[in-house]
């Protein structure tokens, strides 16, 4: 790979929405030097946007992005995914490592659009990682290594909790962290309406709501333990938890929270079909 004075190789970002500025947030954060970095976006506005907050290149075409880096990212819709790697496939440097973060798009797209050889790491971010408090999956090609999963490891690092998965894993994380974040927004707003019906503001109702999920995910992380244990902790016999966790079980949340995750993973295998067939 090409290596820079900071011993990373040097880094191209394709596609400059939400998550590819994450992780140029998170490469800078990781220890990229920001003239190590570069992004790649077709909206100029955007372009320049990302330019001045973070001071990286991001004028170059995808080919020339690639050309001299050892770390690509691809971060562009699904549907784009077969456009770039034409685009970058005879100008990506020798022993360049691919990344993606386009969802639903199976590992064998980039390992036949790409030279023989090329190692490729898929990768199942979600929203939280903007903030630092994500939950990303890694999945390596046939031609990644340990040495190519460490490196996604410490690229991503700032952006929260990384995971190494198997690819056919995927689609069960895109169903529980993917999707996730979605359900944890759903919980929240009915606490906030509930607190709204009993007579708080819709404010304070929304900031009660948003601390307590916070809090009670942070006491999880922090203590390890099971989350019936925590949940018990809270319970007292014949106490208002009681009665309403029993309302919660009665009106069939646990059921619709699994039959969620069930249709989320159903619908991210579909895409990944869909996406080796367009292939």
């Amino acid at each position: 790979m090409t290596q820079t004075t900071t011993g990373q190789p040097r880094a191209a970002v394709l596609g400059g929405g939400v998550m590819g500025e994450a992780l140029v947030s998170a490469l800078l954060t990781a220890g990229w030097d920001m003239d190590d970095v570069a992004v790649t976006e077709r909206s100029a506005i955007r372009a320049n946007e990302l330019s001045t907050r973070y001071g990286v290149r991001s004028a170059d075409p995808n080919p020339k992005a690639v050309r001299s880096a050892g770390l690509v990212l691809i971060s562009v819709k699904p549907q784009v995914v077969p456009e770039v790697l034409a685009e970058i496939a005879g100008a990506l440097a020798p022993g360049a490592l691919v990344v993606s973060v386009a969802a639903g798009v199976p590992l064998a797209v980039y390992e036949r659009a790409l030279p023989e050889g090329t190692p490729v790491v898929r990768v199942m971010p979600n929203t939280p990682a903007l903030v630092g408090k994500g939950a990303s999956a890694i999945a390596p090609g046939r031609h990644a290594t340990d040495e190519h999963l460490a490196l996604v490891e410490r690229a991503l690092a700032a952006t929260g909790l990384v995971v190494r998965v198997q690819e056919k894993e995927l689609d069960a994380v895109t169903a529980i962290s993917g999707s996730g974040p979605a359900y944890a927004f759903y919980l929240i707003d009915a606490m906030a309406e509930a607190g709204v019906l009993l007579g708080l503001t819709r404010d304070l109702a929304t900031r009660l709501a948003v601390a307590t999920v916070e809090g009670s995910a942070a006491l999880a992380a922090q203590t390890g333990d099971h989350p019936v244990v925590l949940r018990e902790r809270v319970s007292s016999p014949g106490g208002t938890t009681v009665a309403g966790v029993a309302e919660l079980d009665a009106h069939g949340v646990r059921a619709g929270v699994v039959a969620a995750a069930r249709a989320a993973h159903d619908r991210s295998r579909e895409l990944g079909e869909a996406a080796r067939a367009r292939d």
